[in-house]
């Protein structure tokens, strides 16, 4: 029984030599996430509520560019595993062309609607300053951070397909260089050290845009640098030329899943919206909270991407299904078994890490409480995790759609919106109804899992 969920050495290691250099990547991402939480924490709580916000905003457009990479990056896995360089050439030049106009129009969404998406959240009962310093520093904060996203996008299409064709390892580095940028910067720029202005929550903002040029930088030169490591780079800026059976492919697969990420991403947004109808304490505090979560979230964040990249790999070199299956198991009780550490740990410091925030006792105390709810999901969320990037590697990307926003626009939200509105339900019970929604999921992912039906081979053209 027991070697049905453990694997052997060579098993490890391959999964390893994915997931660890993303682990690392993702763990200083966050790390250094956390130390610009806590700095921008130390000006305010107003500044800190602003730039929550803004950052709820961009996790839409962050989860867009994802899913329209992602969605081209189905088919780099299984060519890189069939060896196929020229696909692989194709679908990197669809991710530029898709990655780049949807940054130029959520720039411009953001440029002309920003104020009033940010007021959105600043409905909640408290103080009319606040809300309107709130707004004023968020408003700041956003139109820096406006000047980043082309190269966040750009960066993205070249580190996934990176990963994708193997090598997973510069990626890491450019982030890691990206962030400690990022984290110099913002200690610089947010207090005004060795004389430079002091710019508060806009000083976090160019951080950001400069660490996100720093990282475009890296992954792009060190490519076209290595043609030889990289031979589908070679003539890609040539022509933009896409054979037109790869690209309904790519749209008829892709297109489902860019959906779904903006669909969950919005549905994310929308749901941070209800719970700010509790009161303006419980956005520091799920700020707080959330911060700590996606950090200790970075194990099985890592494993389930390896899990996608590394069934599509075995599903391009023609692996049947019952190995494919196997591995999925080996790889979510190593996902899930590395949670469940985490998670305890979350939960025994929950009381000491909002200490650390320049805001009052009722923030501190419920951003606690909040960290214990999310701990408690953490298990759910690593089998869900790895069930949608597995069915996700086999193209069954409308699946996924359903998998992954279908339970929060049908279930969460709908469940959530009642909560806020027609109850007198505190926000620690509103903040459970995810859990119950990755619980549903993980008895709907298993049974997809199970079937095998999620199995196909897209490398055969």
């Amino acid at each position: 029984m027991l070697q049905r969920f453990v694997g052997d050495r060579a098993f490890y290691r391959r999964v390893l030599s994915v997931a660890i250099p993303i682990i690392i990547q993702n763990g200083i991402t966050m790390f250094v996430s956390l130390l610009d939480n806590i700095m921008v924490g130390q000006i305010g709580t107003c500044q800190m509520s602003g730039v929550s916000v803004v950052n709820t905003l961009f996790f839409v457009f962050n989860l867009c560019i994802f899913g329209a990479s992602a969605g081209a990056g189905i088919f780099s896995s299984q060519f890189y595993g069939s060896g196929d360089h020229a696909g692989i050439r194709h679908t990197f030049r669809f991710k530029i062309l898709a990655c780049s106009a949807l940054a130029l129009l959520v720039m411009a969404i953001f440029g002309v609607f920003g104020t009033d998406l940010i007021q959105l959240y600043l409905t909640g009962d408290g103080s009319p300053q606040d809300a309107a310093d709130t707004l004023r520093y968020g408003r700041e904060y956003l139109n820096m951070m406006l000047l980043g996203m082309l190269p966040f996008a750009l960066s993205n299409v070249y580190a996934s397909t990176l990963r994708e064709t193997g090598n997973a390892t510069v990626p890491m580095a450019a982030s890691v260089s990206a962030v400690l940028v990022n984290l110099v910067l913002n200690y610089l720029l947010i207090f005004g050290h060795l004389g430079l202005p002091t710019m508060g929550a806009r000083g976090a903002a160019l951080a950001t845009v400069i660490s996100r040029v720093v990282e475009l930088l890296i992954v792009a030169s060190w490519t076209h640098l290595h043609k030889q490591r990289n031979p589908y780079i070679q003539g890609v800026y040539r022509s933009f030329h896409i054979p037109g059976k790869l690209l309904r492919d790519i749209f008829r697969t892709g297109m489902p899943l860019l959906m779904n990420e903006f669909l969950f991403s919005l549905g994310n947004a929308v749901n941070n919206q209800l719970q700010s109808t509790c009161g303006l304490n419980v956005l520091p505090a799920t700020n707080i909270s959330g911060t700590i979560y996606n950090l200790a979230c970075v194990a099985f964040i890592a494993i389930g991407n390896a899990t996608g990249i590394i069934m599509g790999q075995m599903m391009g070199a023609g692996e049947n299904k019952e190995k494919i299956q196997d591995a999925f198991t080996k790889m979510t009780a190593l996902s899930m078994a590395a949670t469940v550490v985490l998670a305890v740990a979350m939960a025994g410091t929950a009381g000491l890490f909002p200490k650390i925030y320049n805001t009052t006792q009722e923030v501190r105390d419920l951003a606690a409480k909040l960290i214990c709810i999310s701990a408690c999901a953490m298990p759910f969320g690593a089998y869900v995790h790895a069930a949608y990037f597995a069915m996700r590697s086999g193209g069954k990307t409308l699946l996924t759609t359903v998998f992954d926003s279908g339970f929060i626009w049908f279930y969460s939200l709908p469940v959530t919106f009642l909560l806020c509105h027609f109850t007198n339900f505190s926000i620690l019970v509103i903040a459970c109804v995810p859990i119950t929604a990755d619980i549903l999921k993980c008895i709907f992912g298993y049974h997809v899992i199970k079937s095998g039906k999620w199995i196909q081979n897209l490398s055969v053209r």
